[in-house]
């Protein structure tokens, strides 16, 4: 019997972590490199919603379909310990006042919000608790022969042919593979020092966390929200199975730090989604606050993933860029990856719409404090 395939992963997110499991479970031995912790960015940071069909009419359809189906799967096999349900979802609108509020359209709610409309049911939507799917993706990776190390890759192994053979950590040590993938986030765009791929930007996000026990129903609110001063938010509530309940609404393009560890919020956000989550619900009102977060989540130049090998180097693969539908699409990027890499093709989903080479690869030269 030939040696299982050692796939080196950069990044610990809920790509990486997808990767890691879905190959695992092919009977290859992924080790995933990560710098900072599990989930310790956007994929332990952002609210887990998942739609079924709200990427129709783009590239990404057939990818978020199989892959909100994947997260049923998953859930059923791996026992659930991140809380996948599925819910209502509904949309409205509010207005900021300084008032008093009564009760709305729901017991959670105030007057000040007007439901218009369901935008999901259980069939169509769903959530999951981010950290705990990407951690436990991990630890399933792991029961299956994955492996999983703490550090910082700073280049890339190349063999004689010039293919893809490992990488170097920042301590010098080589962690040796048959290929490598980058899924670093919006941090993938450290690779470009040493491997020829497209700018992958970081969006920054803020939420919040409540523990609201069994006072708001489990149904998703996404808002138009307008302050005092007329600026416009749209946030999100995204009430979870551990009796938690997140909120977001504030986002910026602040610069990203080299360092995951060193995210921090900007001034006022966190207050600007207190005062609004005030106005809008008397639960969120008067539940404590668990967590106060800020994350950056991975673009690109046209809005789509990059899913696929690295143009030009043999053994290198890339799987970064989801920015809003990262968790939904995870599992099925996972999956297809693992496909890719093993068998030289993925079957379930098309990858060309989402291939790196067609974006210019981005200049390492324009990288600043690095």
């Amino acid at each position: 019997m030939s040696p299982a395939k050692r796939i080196v992963i950069c990044g610990g997110g809920a790509i990486g972590a997808s990767i890691a499991y879905f190959l695992s479970r092919r009977g290859a031995a992924p080790i995933v490199i990560e710098r900072h912790e599990v989930a310790g960015a956007a994929s332990g940071k952002s609210g887990g919603f998942l739609a079924f069909d709200w990427c129709r009419g783009s590239a990404l359809d057939r990818l978020a379909r199989r892959s909100f189906a994947l997260h049923a799967e998953l859930a059923d096999t791996l026992g659930n310990p991140w809380g996948y349900g599925r819910l209502d979802t509904y949309g409205g609108y509010a207005v900021e006042s300084g008032d008093a509020r009564g009760p709305g359209e729901r017991p959670w709610l105030s007057e000040a919000v007007t439901l218009t409309g369901r935008l999901g049911s259980p069939q169509t939507t769903a959530l999951v608790e981010p950290r705990a799917f990407t951690r436990g993706l991990i630890a399933a990776a792991e029961k299956l022969g994955g492996g999983l190390r703490h550090g910082t890759a700073v280049d890339l192994v190349r063999d004689k042919s010039g293919s893809a053979r490992g990488v170097v950590l920042e301590d010098g040590e080589i962690v040796e593979g048959d290929a490598v993938v980058i899924a670093m986030g919006p941090w993938s765009i450290l690779a470009t020092r040493w491997l020829p791929l497209p700018a992958v930007y970081g969006y920054k996000g803020h939420s919040l966390i409540f523990r609201t026990g069994e006072a708001i129903a489990a149904e998703a609110l996404f808002l138009e929200y307008q302050e005092s001063s007329g600026e416009v938010l749209t946030p999100e509530i995204f009430p979870r199975a551990d009796g938690t309940t997140w909120v977001c609404a504030v986002s910026s393009t602040e610069p990203l730090p080299v360092d995951p560890a060193q995210v921090t919020p900007d001034e006022g956000a966190h207050d600007r989604l207190e005062a609004m989550c005030r106005t809008i619900s008397p639960a969120l009102a008067t539940a404590p606050i668990t967590a106060r977060q800020a994350c950056f989540r991975p673009v690109t130049d046209d809005g789509l993933p990059l899913i696929g090998q690295v143009p030009g180097v043999e053994g290198a693969y890339v799987a970064t860029g989801h920015s809003v539908w990262g968790m939904l699409n995870a599992p099925a990027t996972g999956e297809a990856m693992a496909e890719l890499i093993l068998d030289g093709a993925a079957h379930q989903v098309d990858l060309r719409p989402f291939a790196a080479g067609r974006l210019r690869a981005f200049d390492p030269a324009r990288l600043r404090g690095v």
